[in-house]
This record gives C-alpha cells, structure tokens and sequence, in this order.
C-alpha cells in the first residue's frame, strides 16, 4: 500500500502527530509519500519509508489514499492535488469544525487501522466546474465547495444577472452570489442561511449574499444545470472566488459553472455518516430538554 500526506502547517503540534502517523504506517509497512512542505517537520526524523513529491504529476496510480492533515481549508487544498486522478482523501482534523476532515487527531490509530483492513466507505462528493470567456484558476478550474462572486472592498452592491441553462432566473442585487455543491451547503452557504442538503442530493444550492430585495431567497436546483452570470458594477472589477482560491475580474466577463466531469472520493470510518456529522458538529440532537 502507498499513502500521500498533505498539509499546510509547521506547528509543533503537527510534528509530533505527524510523527505518530509515520510511526503507525511504518509498523504496517506502508510506502509513504510527503508533500515537500513538510520536509522541515520529518529532519531529524528516523523513519526511512517516505519520499517527497512537490505536485498533482508525482502522484500517480500507485498512491492508494491520500491523508490530508489539517481542517477544511487543508482539504480543499488537497482537492486540486488529487483532481481527476481518483486518489481517496481521508481528512484528520486539525482545525476547528471539520465538516470534511471529520476525524480528530486523536484517532490516528482508527484511520489507519481502517485504511489497512479496508473497515471504510469512500463517499463520491460532485465538484464544480468554472467556465469563462478569459482564463480563470489555472489549470484547476473547479471547487468541491462554492463558487461565488462578491464586490469589492467597500464599493457599492453589485447586480448579478443569473440564468439556468440560458433561461432568466433573477437579478440579484446583493454584496454577493454563492452556488454550492451539496459538500459545500455546510461552508459559505450554510453561513448565509443557506439550506444544508445531503452529499448524495444531485443539486446545486444558489444563496445570495446580503440580498437588498427581502423576497430572494437561496433556491436548490439540479445539478445538470448551467449557471450563467452577467454582472453588473458601478465599480469595473468585482471578486470570482471557488473554495479559498479568488481571481479580481474585469465587469464585462462572462462566466458559468456547471457539474464537474469527475468526482472526489472522502474517506469515512464505518461508523461515521452525514447524520452523525451534523449531529456532533452542530450539536443538533444534543438539547439537554429532549
């Protein structure tokens, strides 16, 4: 078996986690393979089963799971490593809510126990496609969470003209426009009062951002849609933003998203499921009334 590791963090922390985890898939024999940031963690390091790889074209079929070290942010990271390459991610949480690293740290020996008696399920999480009339996010034009648009800075509200498969849906006259994936409804969107729905739903969730117009509301509409947008600005730029990645766009660009070609694979424990995620996360279910 080979494992990846990715993370974005140097805390001293994470060194002595990391070294546990090197420590766990060393004693199952494991090949492992480490992104070079992590280079400065693993100096003084006495485990001889890893090797460095810097990008998506080091990783290859061979790579059985990739481990994503860190919180949410760290996943979506990982997201643009793995791409189309059908790697599983499993995400240890080292951050704070953790919707999709939704194993702790201290479950280190579960995750990888897991990984090596195949005691899990990997969950397929659609993605979102970026399409423009210039180029926008590289050669990694897709989010596993939202795509959004946003004014600038303090300039005034923006009008965002939004179409379903060339059909006028509304004008939006708003701070901004967020589409998530049904992974995402739990991020931005659910922030905005946005619906949660289920990895599983097939749609795609359109929330305003601090709409003028009291009568709009966030609206749930199939994934098999394109979403098209014209914007309108008294300022001549405005914000594209997909996960945590944004680009500053000129005004009369025209952009659309659409369901991405490939999906990603989320690796969750046996006992773990959607539910139990919004149960321990939002501690829905917990009242002590009930």
């Amino acid at each position: 078996m080979k494992i990846a590791i990715y993370s974005r963090g140097h805390e001293q922390e994470l060194k002595e986690e990391l070294d546990e985890l090197l420590k766990l898939l060393e004693k199952n024999n494991i090949e492992v393979l480490l992104h070079f940031s992590l280079s400065r963690l693993v100096q003084s390091s006495t485990h001889k089963i890893f090797s460095f790889f810097k990008g998506t074209d080091e990783l290859d079929k061979s790579v059985d799971f990739l481990i994503s070290l860190g919180g949410d942010g760290t996943i979506l990271d990982t997201v643009t490593l793995v791409r189309d390459k059908n790697i599983p991610i499993l995400g240890i949480n080292y951050g704070r809510l953790g919707f999709l690293a939704g194993l702790s740290k201290h479950e280190l020996t579960s995750a990888v126990d897991a990984l090596v008696n195949g005691t899990y399920i990997v969950d397929q999480r659609i993605l979102m496609h970026v399409d423009a009339d210039i180029s926008l996010f590289g050669d990694a034009p897709f989010a596993l969470n939202e795509f959004s648009l946003h004014k600038r800075d303090i300039s005034p509200m923006i009008k965002i003209h939004t179409y379903l498969n060339g059909d006028f849906l509304n004008t939006y006259w708003c701070d901004g426009l967020i589409v998530a994936t049904p992974t995402g409804s739990t991020g931005y969107n659910m922030s905005c009062n946005g619906p949660i729905v289920f990895p599983d739903s097939a749609s795609f969730v359109i929330t305003p951002v601090a709409a003028h117009n009291l009568n709009v509301r966030p609206i749930i509409i199939p994934d098999n849609y394109i979403i098209s947008f014209q914007v309108e600005s008294r300022s001549d730029r405005f914000i594209c933003a997909i996960d945590a990645r944004r680009e500053i766009v000129n005004a009369n660009v025209q952009i659309a998203v659409k369901k991405e070609t490939f999906n990603i694979g989320l690796v969750r424990l046996n006992d773990n499921n959607f539910l139990s995620t919004l149960h321990n996360k939002l501690t829905w279910g917990l009242d002590k009334r009930n």
